[in-house]
């Protein structure tokens, strides 16, 4: 009997665990294979592909087809213009000594012109000495010798230099050489020993165009330059 009833109790709890299992497969459903896996968080999520909200650089597309009007190929970029003169010895200039600025040059060609027309109307041989070359000091050493012989005096008034530009430049060897074109306004004149006006007028302002070259040996440690030749445009 104790049997009899032991054996119910296991065909019990056999119908009930069916009936359980039965249950479950409704509620949760069957796998399809289609079910996402389980996360992994030392996995990283997959990259997301580019949407059409992402911005995206699209390259040019080789093989589109011109517009109308467009050229099918781009224009070949023109050459350069040729270097002038000017432009050819100021850069064989620069090769030779790379501290050579044209601007800064300039600035102490400005200022040279100013000393060696102030020193030359007073006659101040000692100042133009180390500003002038060997022949252009001994011809304004003259000049200055011969005014006082004739006990004249030259009045000279630098009102001021409208510009200075480089009119030419090249190398003579190894020695720089630059013109500068100077326009000054003065006002000159020559007077005797009582003071009356020789040649020229004190009061009378006059535009003023000179062409100085200026010359420096490359190879020298001297960065000064000399006055090696004056005149005027033709």
């Amino acid at each position: 009997m104790g049997g009899g009833l032991h054996f119910l109790d296991i065909i019990f709890f056999a119908v009930v665990a069916v009936f359980l299992v039965l249950r479950l497969r409704s509620v949760l459903g069957r796998r399809t294979g289609n079910e996402r896996p389980p996360s992994d968080p030392f996995t990283l999520p997959p990259a997301r592909e580019p949407g059409a909200d992402d911005k995206v650089i699209r390259l040019p597309d080789r093989n589109r087809k011109p517009a109308a009007g467009e050229p099918s190929q781009p224009a070949p970029a023109e050459p350069a213009p040729p270097l002038s003169p000017r432009d050819q010895g100021l850069a064989a200039i620069r090769a030779a000594d790379g501290g050579f600025v044209p601007e800064e040059f300039l600035k102490g060609a400005r200022a040279a012109f100013e000393m060696i027309v102030a020193a030359y109307a007073a006659g101040d041989s000692k100042t133009l000495r180390p500003l002038l070359a060997g022949e252009v000091y001994d011809n304004f050493a003259q000049a200055i010798k011969e005014r006082q012989a004739n006990g004249q005096t030259l009045k000279t008034d630098l009102v001021g230099i409208k510009s200075a530009e480089i009119d030419a430049a090249r190398m003579e060897g190894a020695t720089a050489m630059v013109t500068i074109r100077f326009v000054s306004e003065q006002a000159n004149a020559l007077l005797d020993g009582q003071g009356k006006v020789i040649e020229g007028d004190p009061n009378q302002i006059t535009s003023v165009v000179d062409l100085w070259t200026f010359a420096r040996d490359t190879r020298s440690r001297d960065p000064n330059w000399a006055l090696v030749e004056t005149g005027t445009p033709d």
